[in-house]
């Protein structure tokens, strides 16, 4: 569907020298740039010192399409020096083990981990027996495992389970810091994002001195649905992915689910945390999202400051710096403006996928920029 009148769309500009269709771009590629806080070196989560990501890709045979994405929030044991967490729900129609605990303490104690929804259970019992190997875990007889899912049932054969132990294990394990691989990768595998191909992505906001110089980093894993909007322009109602049309295209839907994770080096405690969660929620309602009765919303935000960490076992008073409530609105900014370039780097990443006898295209970027052009924005 088009819209109506071409009198709503700025007189079109010359556009910039654009890449070849077939290489896929991030955002910035297109000159989208959201909000008003310039990136971080890698314009990635990694940005925040000390956040490292690892990723393993199942792509095999005719199927096969899934993976693990594994989130560090810091390269110690995260179990002995845990870091202060929140985890802010949108819509709970998904499958967030050990959100219950994080709530009740504000802390997080292990690697956050992200599959499909049926690879769960087993990424749990696989980060559990990765934590209690570490260096200063041999007496624990309690973990918290933290993983997150969405359903990638259309393009893999989700029922076949085919994450094992070992690949949680390598995703934790080949955890890095600097560029992150985004698109069709890890977690984000067999995703569908507005009925285009999903997957990983991953933005980072850089405050100014006068707000403090913090990082704020964030990644999705994408598999949402609903009315998708770049930059302001209606590029799902333009490109005819309409969940709500009469008669909608198959893989368009408004159902579906997004984790997201937060990173900031900003010193919040848990309540700030969950508050700066839910701006990223909220974010995803600048790219489209329908919230839908189906999608499972959820976002996880922690902070790597060293003087906010909780030692295990720790009885004594301490003493805290956290930043006043007055001065997180710039965060909380920079949250909606990462959260709604990463879901557009795991769209514009991505590429066609065939799998479980479906093919679910990429976003034409072409296209896209077309868009952009007509309505005067990219440029």
């Amino acid at each position: 569907m088009s819209l109506p009148s071409i009198s709503t769309k700025p007189a079109a500009a010359a556009a910039p020298a654009a890449p070849p269709e077939s290489e896929r771009v991030r955002a910035r590629a297109l000159g989208v740039t959201p909000g008003v806080f310039p990136t971080g070196r890698h314009n990635a989560i990694t940005d925040v010192p000390e956040v490292s990501v690892g990723q393993v890709t199942l792509a095999r045979g005719d199927d096969v399409r899934t993976g693990v994405t594994a989130i560090r929030p810091h390269p110690g044991n995260v179990f002995q020096d845990k870091v202060p967490g929140a985890v802010h729900i949108g819509n709970a129609f998904g499958k967030l083990a050990g959100s219950t605990q994080v709530a009740e303490l504000g802390t997080i104690e292990t690697p956050i981990v992200l599959t499909n929804t049926l690879s769960v259970g087993r990424a749990v019992d696989a980060v559990v027996g990765w934590a209690i190997q570490q260096a200063g875990n041999e007496d624990v007889r309690s973990v918290n495992a933290l993983v997150g899912e969405t359903n990638d049932g259309t393009l893999n054969d989700i029922r076949g389970r085919h994450v094992s132990t070992d690949d949680v294990v390598r995703a934790i394990e080949t955890a890095r810091g600097g560029p992150v691989t985004e698109g069709a990768v890890g977690a984000g595998t067999g995703t569908i994002n507005f009925g285009w191909k999903g997957g990983i992505g991953t933005s980072s906001r850089l405050l100014p001195e006068r707000f403090g110089g913090y990082i704020v980093g964030v990644l999705v894993q994408t598999n949402y649905g609903g009315l998708l909007t770049v930059d302001g322009v209606p590029v799902g109602l333009e490109l005819g992915h309409n969940p709500f049309a009469e008669q909608a295209r198959a893989q368009s839907t408004a159902d579906g689910s997004c984790m997201i994770v937060v990173a900031t080096d900003a010193p919040l405690a848990d309540r700030n945390l969950e508050r700066l969660a839910g701006r990223a929620v909220f974010g995803l309602g600048r790219t489209g999202s329908s919230y839908s009765n189906g999608s499972g919303d959820y976002a996880i935000a922690f902070s790597t400051a060293p003087g906010v960490r909780v030692r295990h076992g720790d009885r004594q008073p301490r003493d805290h710096t956290l930043l006043p409530n007055d001065a997180t609105s710039p965060l909380f900014q920079a949250a909606l403006e990462a959260t709604e370039e990463a879901v557009y780097n795991a769209l514009f990443m991505a590429t066609t996928t065939t799998g479980n006898g479906t093919t679910i295209e990429a976003i034409p970027l072409d296209e896209v920029r077309r868009l952009l052009r007509e309505y005067g924005r990219g440029m």
